[in-house]
């Protein structure tokens, strides 16, 4: 049988019917961001459509042109998030029935979205491959049109218009646009108008390390299909891209980059310091590779777009982002620094941070001859963390870099502790201090040498103070002078000696 002719593209584009629906977004400049890179960077603001994702284009594209017939059955989609959405408002928009089909592990949130947007909700499955697999059994039953989230060139020319507006508005040069890939519908779109129109333009598409699908395609020369992704970035996590996005990225995109999680973090805090909106990791993969590529390319005044793409974050996810964000903007270092357990070494190891930002320090008594402490500090860029490290050995205090261990940042850091023979007579408290420049050292160094720290916990959380928990051997002949101390100290404080869970899992 003869291959059916490629779609003109152009002229799909330039036609498509979005805007029943969809707003032309604004492409806004990211000014602190530029700044800090030395480029003109450029925000193409799909956050900003009325379900916060540019996935509405497509889904009405393609059901606008549907026969009214088919229109009448309603139509289908799976979709754990944005595509589900843009389907519901669509066919809101039509008067069509609209089934979507959504794994059961979907967060409430979206599920509510879909629903209030009066879409027909089935939850099946733990994956989107379940839900997928059962939508197509329900539209065969029930005689529905299914509404590709990518693989389809209506779908395709509907995102497409996300680059018609953006060389409209903004009509002098534009070296590259930076586009995340899921299953490629986004970028197919965005691909094809601006090589029609703007062929010198590059367009470069982004993944994350752990759902790079169509990289590897387009490396292997054939649709590779995933054994798994990660999940992080929800809205690229595909594990087998559509045949005609492969073949229209592999034809037309210019290069890839692949950005990892703590780069993406750092990207949706740059965009929150800009336009003060919070983007879903899929929505900030352009500014993390933008960031990536000035620093491969060195380059300096050029323009560069970040397709902004997404902004449904889940909320329970802010605090991992605001994190991780540390280590993507390359601001806090870890360390796992040896110091003798001797009188006045830990003072020293005060002293020789400095008037840096301590970030992190926890530490349990575990030797009789070493300490071992596990401290974060905050660095302005990247090889400060090097030198940090050589300052360290120099003044004696062996040290192990850990800005860049996964399990450290992960788990190590929330398990330094537990039970310890070696810490007799401790009380334990909780101190609150100033959260300012300095003030965990000064709360260091005013601890009596006498008494030894058994046990320390301290994580900088942004709030207005510290919290610190403290153990402190106190032998019983000194009860009253350290009491004495505390109320000198003048800092407050709680005694948790006789809390239940300090006695279950560090007494």
């Amino acid at each position: 049988m003869p291959r059916a002719p490629s779609p003109d593209y152009l002229k799909k584009i330039l036609t498509a019917r979005v805007y029943d629906v969809a707003i032309e977004t604004s492409l806004d400049a990211a000014r602190s961001l530029s700044r800090r890179v030395g480029n003109h960077v450029l925000l193409k603001r799909e956050d900003q459509q009325p379900v916060f994702s540019f996935k509405l284009r497509g889904a009405y594209n393609k059901m606008v042109n549907l026969p009214k017939a088919q229109l009448d059955l309603g139509v289908i989609c799976a979709s754990a998030g944005n595509h589900a959405q843009g389907v519901a408002l669509s066919a809101k928009r039509l008067g069509c029935r609209a089934v979507i089909v959504m794994p059961v592990t979907t967060p409430r949130l979206k599920i509510d979205a879909v629903a209030a947007l009066g879409g027909e909700v089935v939850l099946h499955g733990e994956s989107y491959s379940d839900a997928y697999g059962h939508a197509v059994e329900l539209q065969q039953t029930q005689g529905l049109t299914f509404v590709h989230p990518f693989d389809d060139p209506d779908v395709i020319a509907g995102q497409g218009t996300i680059a018609m507006e953006i060389l409209r508005q903004h009509q002098g040069p534009i070296d590259a646009v930076f586009v995340a890939i899921g299953g490629g519908g986004l970028i197919s779109g965005v691909a094809s108008y601006i090589k029609a129109v703007r062929p010198e333009i590059q367009v470069i598409g982004v993944q994350t390390r752990d759902s790079d699908a169509m990289v590897r395609s387009v490396r292997a020369g054939k649709r590779v299909q995933l054994g798994d992704v990660g999940l992080f970035s929800d809205g690229t996590a595909v594990k087998l891209v559509g045949e005609e996005t492969f073949r229209l990225t592999r034809k037309l995109v210019d290069d890839y980059i692949i950005v990892d999680t703590d780069e993406v973090c750092a990207a949706i805090k740059d965009v929150f310091q800009d336009t003060r909106s919070i983007l879903e990791p899929a929505g900030a993969l352009g500014v993390a590779a933008i960031k990536q590529y000035v620093a491969a390319h060195k380059c300096k005044g050029r323009t560069l777009v970040a397709i902004t793409c997404g902004a449904n974050m889940n909320f329970d996810r802010l605090r991992f982002v605001a994190e991780r964000a540390e280590f993507g903007e390359q601001r806090e270092a870890l360390f796992a620094v040896t110091i003798p357990e001797e009188r006045g070494s830990f003072k020293r190891f005060c002293e020789l941070v400095g008037p840096r930002a301590v970030t992190e320090f926890n530490y349990r008594i575990s030797d009789e001859r070493l300490a071992h402490v596990f401290v974060g500090v905050a660095i302005s860029k990247r090889d400060e963390a090097d030198k940090i490290e050589r300052n360290f050995v120099r003044h004696g205090f062996a040290t192990v870099n850990l800005t860049d261990d996964e399990m450290a940042k992960e788990h190590v850091r929330h398990m330094v502790g537990g039970r310890s023979p070696l810490a007799a007579d401790e009380r334990l408290f909780r101190f609150v201090f100033p959260e300012r420049p300095g003030a965990l050292m000064r709360f260091l160094s005013s601890l009596h040498p006498g008494w030894n720290i058994s046990l320390f916990h301290y994580r900088n959380q942004g709030a207005d103070y510290g919290r610190i928990l403290v153990g402190i051997q106190v032998p019983p002949q000194d009860r009253a002078a350290f009491d004495a101390f505390l109320e000198e100290l003048a800092y407050p404080c709680v005694e948790e000696t006789d809390n239940p869970v300090y006695r279950l899992f560090l007494r």
